[in-house]
């Protein structure tokens, strides 16, 4: 690997200019129990303890702790070190935007030359637009330790190339949407909706009072007739799918699920049997309301193991930024900057009604996309 210098790194980036388009997150559809995706949509919508840690590896021990690094050409940590641009050929990067990209050439490359000391992996692509027909997000399901979240657990940890840390692989098509969302939605994926209460809405909340990135309402209206209305923030309608990308925290079943909150905080979820959407916002019919309590889900999954105890608060991810080309000193700083106001344990700066990872989790869970010297081969 060569470690460089601000000369070294202008002779490999290159000039590129884009403009940042807000789009908001609307509403997902899913197809395997592995795979979700954010598409576009007319909808409102084993005991395990803390991943090991990975042994200090000696031949880093007298590298610079900081700066730049290119492991290989098209390849490069940058400066900062909370990303690494990946320059593919226009044919892999093309089918990111097509929807068939290959995660595991990416991660592959990865762990190539970093140990496996990332929960996610979060691979965003540089489009000025969100791409036609494309989801604006997908989240690739790698393996669950945990039990109790409505589903089993495994490991296709190897097959990405890493072996007992990797969770989840997130992919989105635009850099913009660490701001905008979906990138809460996607990182709550992780957790739900894997069984855990019935749905519709596969992989998602739902007609359901669970008020989260995954859907659902925080109250219900009654209509008679078997009608009901639900609302958000006193508003009429709700998302089954989504709630309006970052600006929405997790909902408390999403905190519980997550491990954040202990099981004497999980409140009860009502759900909607068999709903059909009305014509007005938020309206739905359906043949009743359900109520869930929290005894009767935690009898039917089983305790979360691990507990709010002793569950895993701090999660490490890797951002990988996928280009045709080298990408600009000025584009890397506009994504940085994104990196760390999502990662920071406080309010980010300008960022309005989006949430970072820390105001989303109520300040009880931190995401970091640091790259520290030990994960690096």
């Amino acid at each position: 690997m060569h470690y460089f210098t601000e000369l070294d790194k202008k002779i490999f980036l290159r000039a590129s200019s884009m403009m940042a388009v807000f789009v908001l997150l609307i509403a997902c559809s899913t197809d395997a129990i592995t795979e979700i995706e954010d598409v576009v949509s007319d909808a409102v919508e084993n005991p395990a303890e803390d991943p090991m840690s990975t042994p200090e590896n000696p031949e880093s021990t007298e590298e610079p702790a900081t700066g730049g690094i290119s492991f290989e050409s098209g390849f490069v940590l940058h400066e900062d070190r909370r990303l690494v641009n990946l320059v593919l050929s226009s044919s892999d990067y093309d089918a990111f935007i097509e929807g068939e990209g290959d995660l595991k050439l990416v991660s592959n490359k990865v762990y190539e030359h970093m140990n496996d000391d990332f929960d996610f992996l979060i691979i965003l692509s540089v489009e000025a637009t969100q791409p036609p027909d494309l989801f604006y997000g997908r989240s690739t399901s790698v393996q669950n330790k945990v039990q109790g979240l409505g589903n089993s657990t495994y490991n296709g940890a190897a097959a990405y190339g890493a072996t007992d840390r990797l969770q989840s692989i997130i992919y989105m098509p635009r850099s913009e949407y660490v701001k905008s969302g979906p990138f809460l939605h996607e990182i709550a994926h992780t957790w739900g909706n894997k069984g855990f209460i019935p749905t519709t809405v596969g992989g998602h909340w739902g007609y359901a009072s669970t008020a989260g990135q995954l859907g659902g309402f925080d109250a219900l209206q009654d209509l008679g007739s078997n009608t009901y209305r639900g609302q958000m923030n006193g508003t009429n309608g709700f998302g089954s799918f989504a709630n309006g990308g970052n600006s929405v925290p997790y909902g408390n079943l999403e905190l519980y699920l997550m491990g954040l909150i202990p099981s004497n905080e999980l409140e009860s979820v009502q759900v909607a049997v068999n709903p059909q959407p009305g014509s007005s916002a938020g309206e739905f019919t359906a043949e009743a309301i359900d109520t869930y309590t929290p005894e009767a889900l935690i009898m039917e999954h089983g305790a979360r193991i691990p507990s709010y105890e002793n569950s895993q608060k701090a999660f490490n991810a890797l951002a990988v930024i996928i280009s045709k080309e080298m990408l600009s000193d000025e584009r890397i700083d506009t994504i940085n900057t994104d990196l760390e106001n999502f990662s920071r344990p406080a309010a980010p700066d300008n960022w309005g009604s989006s949430n970072n990872f820390w105001m989303a989790t109520q300040g009880k869970a931190s995401f970091d996309f640091a790259v520290r010297q030990e994960s690096i081969k």
